[in-house]
Formats: structure tokens, sequence, C-alpha cells
């Protein structure tokens, strides 16, 4: 087997994997709300979710996305062209919705401020579903696209 096929292949399962947790956790927080005061259990609760939705997207940009474009020869530089090709190949639904995504990953990572925090989980929880169609996408091309991923 190829050798990137062998390692997009490994990267489709750690994307399945992480996506599956993040569903977890998004119920989990649906569940909870969003209010102006979290309990500590609550927080934490919301701090998975925030945690799993950054190392997800990331999954997505920086290791599928970026290994489909190698195995096609595609030849990208940036992020944000990698998304736009992305979309093209009807990999994502929509560059807007997974730049914003990426926006909100780096974000989560560099936010500290509480006020801040609660803007990001209510984006988070409005974007999750995104993320989660775009792995439905990306897992369809693959299997139709790459015979060996089955």
């Amino acid at each position: 087997m190829n050798k990137k096929i062998a390692l997009l292949k490994s990267e489709l399962k750690l994307m399945n994997d992480a996506s599956s947790i993040l569903e977890y956790s998004y119920k989990k927080c649906l569940k909870i709300k969003l209010k102006d005061q979290f309990t500590f259990k609550e927080l934490d609760a919301f701090e998975n979710l925030t945690s799993r939705f950054a190392r997800l997207s990331d999954i997505v940009i920086q290791k599928v996305i970026k290994t489909i474009h190698a195995i096609n020869l595609d030849d990208i530089t940036t992020v944000r062209d990698s998304i736009n090709a992305a979309e093209k190949m009807n990999l994502i639904k929509s560059a807007r919705v997974m730049i914003e995504i990426r926006e909100l990953r780096n974000s989560v990572v560099h936010e500290y401020m509480p006020d801040a925090i609660k803007s990001i989980f209510i984006s988070i929880i409005r974007l999750t579903p995104h993320l989660q169609k775009d792995i439905k996408l990306i897992n369809l091309y693959c299997n139709a696209t790459y015979r060996e991923i089955e």
C-alpha cells in the first residue's frame, strides 16, 4: 500500500475516533445549556468540549485534508488555500465555515478571559454540527476515491 494512503487511513481513524468523543462532549454540553454562571463540573464539561473541538479541527485541517492534497499532488501552500481547495473537491461544505472553525480553534488556544470563554462556548456549540457534517463528507470522498482505504 502506498505510504501516503496508509498515512491517510491512520489519520481517518484518528479523525473518526476524535469525532466520536467530540460528539459525546457536545451532547453532554447541550444538556447543560449556556448560562451566565457554570458550576466547576459544568465548566469541566465545556472545557473538554472546547479542547476536543480544537483537536479535531486540527486533525481535519492539518492532517487529513493536507494528506489528501499530498496524495492528489495538489500544490497548496497556505491553510486558506487548502480549505478553499477542499470545498471545491467537496471534502467540506463551506470554506467560509471551515475558516471560521480554524479561527475559533486559534481563539481557543489563546483565550483566557472569562467573558470571552462564554462566547467561545457559544461558537463551539454552533459550529460542532458543521464540523461533524464535514467529517462525513471527507469519509465519503475518501471511500469513493481511494479504494485502498476500505
